[in-house]
C-alpha cells in the first residue's frame, strides 16, 4: 500500500531500506521529480559511508546565459519562462566535474551539446539504443525508480505517468520478477499539479507506488519553446511533406526542422493551391515518381497515425487540423477491419490517433492537453517505449497498424556513401545519444511501404566559416551506410535503397550545396567511386542560398517564421534575428564588415523597444555603446 510522506520523509526511508548503493533510475525529459532528487543528492554527498547511481537521460537545464549581449536577451526572456523550474543539482555539478566522489550519473541521452566538456558526464554516458534502456538499468542494479506523475479528480485512485510511461512501463515486469525473488525495490512518485493526466497504458493504481509525497509540485515545468523556422528548414520540410502517404503512419523528432515539415503539411492540408505553386516554382516534380510512388501532394482524405518516441508539438498542432485522425485499435482483428474499411466506428470508441513514449514541449502544448476533455485525450495513449520503438512483440498488430510508415529523423552529417550522423563528434564526444534513431530507420527497411527519411541542412555557418554537412567521410556514424534510405535537405530529395555506390554518391551530390560540390566530385573520383568523366546534371549546378530564397520572397506567406507559434515577443523575435545575424559575422576576416556595418547602423531612435528591452536605450560607456551600435546594425540588417 502507498506511503504519503513529506520529501524528506521519503529520502530518510529509502536510506533506511534501501542498501548502502542506491541505485535510482529516472524517466528522460520532463518526469524527473528534482526536488526529491535534490534532497536525495545533498543527503547521500554528506554520507562518504553510502553511494548513489543516477540512471536517466535528458537531464534538462535552463539554457546558459552567456555574456555581452545573448545575456541581455536572455536574462528577462529565461525569467518569464522557466520561473521557479528547479534545476537539478547534480546537472549544475556535472558541468563543473564536481560531482561527490561518491556519486555517479549515467545517461543514455543528453541535452543536445550542452554536455560536450564535462569529462564526467561523457566518460560516463551509456550508448544504448533507446528501447533497450529498460533492460541496461535492471541489469545494473537498479532498486529505486523515482517519477513526477499527474492526477485526476475524476480518478481519485489513479494516478498517470503522463509524459513519461516509456521505460518505465518496461521495468516494471522486471521489477515484479526481482521483487519475487525478495529483493528491496522502491517506486516514488510525487504529483504535479500542471501535469497533464494521460489515461490509457499510463494510468496507474497507487498501490504500484511505495511512497508518494505528499505535497504536489506546482513549481514551473520544463519547457521547449519553438524556435525560429529559418528557410533552410523549410524548404526541408517542403520536400519531406510530399512523401508523406495519405493514410500512412508518421514518426517526427524535435526541432526546427521537425516544426517546418508540420508547416508544409499544415499547407499541403489547408493552402492546396498555393502549396502546389510553391513545388512548382521549387522544381520539387523532377522527383516526380518517387512523390507519386511513395507520398502525394494532394489533402489528407483519409488522414494520418502518430506513432513517435516522442509525441511533439507538432503531431498534436496537426491533429488540431485534422491530418493526425486515423485510428488504430489495440486487437488485430479490430485493427483488420478498420484497414478494410469494415469496421463499425461508433461500435470502436476508443480508437487511437497517437501512440507515444514520452512528450516534452512549449508551454503551450501543456496546456493544451491540460485543458482537453478526459474522451479527447484517450486518443493520444502515452504507452512503453518498447511498443513504439520496436516491432518485436505484437508484431502483427503494429504491422496492421503501422500502414505506409514515413520515419523522418534528423541528422548533422551525411557521408557521400549514405551513412548519417547524428549523436556523436569525430572525435567520441557525444552530442546527444542514439536514443530511438536506430530503431526507426529498422523499422524504415522492415515494414511493408515504409520509409526511413533522414533530413539535414546540407551546410552550415559558424563565425562566418561555411562547411558542408554531406562529407566525404566521418570518424564515426549512427546509421551504418547498408541501412540507407531517403535523404533529404534543403535542395531536394536523394533516394538511396537499393542503388549502387556510383548512384548514391550521385543522387547526394544532386542535393549538396553547389559551393561544394566540386570538391566532394574530386574525392569520389580520388576514391575511385566515380567516373572521371562524372559531369554533374546542369539542373543541380545551382544548388545555392540565393536561388532558394528568390523562391521564398515569391511566396512569402508559406514561411511562417513561427510556424507553431512563439514564446517571444515582437521585439524579441527581431533581436533574435538581430543577434544571430551577428554571431554570423563574427570572424577575424570579416571584422572590417562588422565595423563598417556599426558605423552605418541607423540612429537609436528607429528601435527603441529593442533598445529598451536589451537595457541599452542608455547606454553607459563605451562597451555599452558598442553594444548599442552592433545590435542596431544587427537589427537593420535582419529587417522584415
Amino acid at each position: 500500500m502507498v506511503q504519503l510522506c513529506s520529501i524528506e520523509q521519503a529520502v530518510d526511508d529509502v536510506l533506511a531500506r534501501l542498501p548502502a548503493h542506491i541505485h535510482m533510475g529516472m524517466p528522460l525529459g520532463l518526469g524527473k521529480p528534482n526536488l526529491f532528487v535534490n534532497a536525495l543528492y545533498r543527503r547521500i554527498a554528506t554520507l562518504p559511508e553510502r553511494a548513489l547511481t543516477i540512471y536517466t537521460a535528458l537531464a534538462l537545464g535552463r539554457p546558459t546565459m552567456g555574456d555581452g549581449l545573448q545575456r541581455r536577451f536572455l536574462e528577462p526572456f529565461i525569467e518569464r519562462v522557466f520561473g521557479d523550474y528547479p534545476e537539478l543539482d547534480f546537472l549544475a555539478d556535472l558541468h563543473k566535474d564536481s560531482l561527490p566522489a561518491n556519486i555517479r550519473v549515467q545517461q543514455f541521452f543528453m541535452q543536445p551539446g550542452s554536455l560536450l566538456h564535462s569529462a564526467s558526464a561523457q566518460q560516463d554516458y551509456v550508448s544504448s539504443n533507446y528501447s533497450h534502456a529498460a533492460r541496461d538499468i535492471n541489469a545494473a542494479g537498479l532498486n529505486l525508480v523515482a517519477q513526477l506523475v499527474a492526477s485526476s479528480t475524476e480518478h481519485p485512485d489513479r494516478l498517470s505517468l503522463s509524459c513519461n510511461p516509456d521505460i518505465t512501463l518496461d521495468l516494471l515486469p522486471m521489477i515484479e520478477k526481482r521483487r519475487e525473488a525478495g529483493e528491496t525495490i522502491l517506486i516514488v512518485g510525487q504529483v504535479h499539479s500542471d501535469l497533464p493526466y494521460m489515461p490509457g497504458d499510463a494510468e496507474w493504481g497507487m498501490g504500484e507506488f511505495d511512497y508518494l509525497i505528499d505535497k504536489k509540485d506546482s513549481t514551473t515545468l520544463f519547457s521547449t519553446p519553438n524556435m525560429p523556422v529559418g528557410f533552410q528548414d523549410h524548404f526541408i520540410g517542403l520536400h519531406a511533406s510530399t512523401l508523406v502517404r495519405d493514410g500512412g503512419t508518421l514518426q517526427i523528432g524535435i526541432g526546427s526542422m521537425g516544426d517546418a515539415l508540420t508547416a508544409a503539411l499544415l499547407a499541403r492540408q489547408a493552402d492546396n493551391e498555393a502549396y502546389r505553386l510553391l513545388l512548382t516554382d521549387l522544381d520539387v516534380y523532377q522527383w516526380a515518381p518517387l512523390i507519386s510512388h511513395e507520398g502525394g501532394v494532394a489533402p489528407f482524405a483519409h488522414g494520418l497515425y502518430g506513432c513517435s518516441e516522442m509525441f511533439v508539438n507538432g503531431l498534436l498542432v496537426l491533429a488540431d487540423a485534422g491530418i493526425i485522425r486515423r485510428k488504430v485499435y489495440p486487437d488485430v482483428a479490430t485493427q483488420q477491419q478498420a484497414n478494410a474499411g469494415t469496421l463499425d466506428d461508433a461500435a470502436q470508441p476508443d480508437g487511437i490517433s497517437i501512440h507515444g513514449g514520452f512528450f516534452l514541449g512549449p508551454r503551450s502544448f501543456y496546456q493544451r492537453l491540460q485543458e482537453m476533455t478526459h474522451a479527447k485525450r484517450l486518443e493520444f495513449n502515452m504507452t512503453r517505449i518498447s511498443y513504439i520503438n520496436e516491432l518485436y512483440g505484437q508484431e502483427e498488430l503494429k504491422r496492421l497498424q503501422r500502414l505506409d510508415a514515413r520515419f523522418i529523423n534528423s541528422a548533422i552529417i551525411v557521408t557521400l556513401l549514405g551513412a548519417g550522423v547524428a549523436d556523436q563528434l569525430e572525435d567520441g564526444r557525444v552530442l546527444s545519444g542514439v536514443g530511438g534513431q536506430y530503431n526507426f530507420v529498422a523499422q524504415g527497411h522492415a515494414l511493408e511501404g515504409a520509409r526511413s527519411i533522414l533530413i539535414l541542412r546540407s551546410w552550415r555557418e559558424s563565425a562566418g566559416e561555411v562547411s558542408s554537412n554531406i562529407v566525404w567521410e566521418y570518424g564515426h556514424c549512427t546509421i551504418p551506410r547498408h541501412l540507407r534510405d531517403i535523404v533529404i535537405t534543403e535542395y531536394g530529395i536523394a533516394d538511396l535503397r537499393g542503388q549502387t555506390d556510383a548512384k548514391v554518391i550521385e543522387a547526394l551530390l544532386n542535393i549538396t550545396d553547389s559551393r561544394f560540390q566540386g570538391d566532394l566530385i574530386e574525392q569520389a573520383q580520388k576514391a575511385g567511386k566515380l567516373p572521371k568523366d562524372f559531369q554533374l546534371a546542369p539542373r543541380f549546378a545551382d544548388n545555392t542560398p540565393q536561388r532558394l530564397q528568390d523562391i521564398q520572397a515569391r511566396h512569402r506567406r508559406l514561411f511562417p517564421e513561427y510556424p507553431l507559434g512563439s514564446d517571444f515577443t515582437e521585439e524579441e523575435k527581431d533581436l533574435l534575428r538581430a543577434l544571430n545575424w551577428l554571431k554570423s559575422k563574427f570572424k577575424l576576416t570579416e571584422i572590417l564588415e562588422l565595423g563598417k556595418a556599426a558605423l552605418d547602423a541607423p540612429e537609436s531612435q528607429v528601435f527603441p523597444k529593442h533598445l529598451e528591452r536589451m537595457r541599452l536605450d542608455k547606454p553607459d560607456g563605451l562597451k555599452e555603446d558598442l553594444y548599442q551600435r552592433l545590435l542596431l546594425a544587427g537589427l537593420q540588417a535582419t529587417a522584415h
